[in-house]
């Protein structure tokens, strides 16, 4: 057991950041990986040119590796924003005209994990509003994976770094996944567990994994303090990818974490070769 025994992919949102966009591909199978994972990555667009999908399409052919996981539009992120579904007006309409965009992005590149983030609390708008229009933009996005063959993942990100972000702990956003699940009766919504956003939030991370692998759709790591590469903080991260493997989650662990003041290709020396 260990992290020889994990299949890890790169977020090539956060790493090779260094690189133009249609680069990082190929780097990342340089430094021997098979898969990648994005962030939306036009920003300021969720219906960008076609000729834009097809350049990072053949981008991530030509490396050889696969795409395993996409997030929806979701403002400017990195940035200020945390999402645009539940925030009411132009980015909900953003995101709604993003969804079959990027399921159809998704499917053309077999990905099987859509990442929808739920988006920040709005002042002046009712709680219970946003949760609402929440509810059926993710039923659409949920539907929209479903005839593609993939998931629908929500997460939990921390609240010292997302103040505004309503869904900062494991139940909250595996609470939002059953809803979804009980809405659409498709059974395609899963849980994100980012193991670094958790650690942030000061939860036991064990017992989220013995109650949460079996909703778990897809795993991110960074290490904690400092959101940089496993061994750089004190995360147990090695024992807590073995737990999750032994309660049964066999999937792709993201590598989600900052490479430090260093270029990426070399943020990798703690992988066992």
């Amino acid at each position: 057991m260990g992290f020889a025994d994990q299949r890890f992919n790169v977020n090539l949102s956060i790493l090779f950041t260094e690189l133009p966009l249609l680069e990082r591909p190929a780097a990342a199978a340089a430094a021997g990986f098979t898969a990648v994972e994005l962030w939306w990555p036009w920003v300021d667009s969720p219906t960008p040119e076609q000729s834009e999908l097809d350049a990072l399409k053949k981008a991530v052919e030509d490396a050889g590796v696969r795409l395993t996981g996409l997030n929806f539009y979701a403002g400017r992120l990195p940035g200020p924003d945390r999402g645009a579904l539940s925030v009411p007006g132009e980015e909900s309409e953003r995101f709604r005209a993003n969804i079959d965009v990027a399921a159809g992005f998704a499917a053309s590149l077999g990905c099987k994990a859509l990442n929808a983030l739920y988006g920040n609390r709005v002042e002046g708008v009712d709680p219970a509003e946003q949760d609402a229009l929440a509810l059926e933009n993710l039923v659409l996005a949920a539907r929209a994976a479903d005839r593609i063959g993939a998931i629908l993942l929500v997460e939990a990100l921390n609240q010292p770094e997302s103040p505004l972000y309503p869904l900062a702990s494991a139940p909250a956003a595996v609470g939002v996944v059953d809803k979804v699940n009980n809405a659409t009766g498709l059974g395609n919504a899963r849980f994100l567990m980012d193991l670094y956003h958790l650690s942030m939030n000061g939860e036991d991370l064990p017992q989220v994994i013995e109650r949460y692998a079996a909703k778990t759709g897809h795993v991110q790591i960074a290490d904690n303090p400092g959101r940089g590469a496993p061994g750089t903080g004190s995360l147990p991260l090695e024992d807590l990818l073995d737990r999750l493997e032994k309660a049964g989650y066999d999937g792709w662990v993201g590598l989600e974490y900052k490479p430090g003041d260093r270029p990426s290709a070399e943020a990798f020396d703690w992988l066992p070769r």
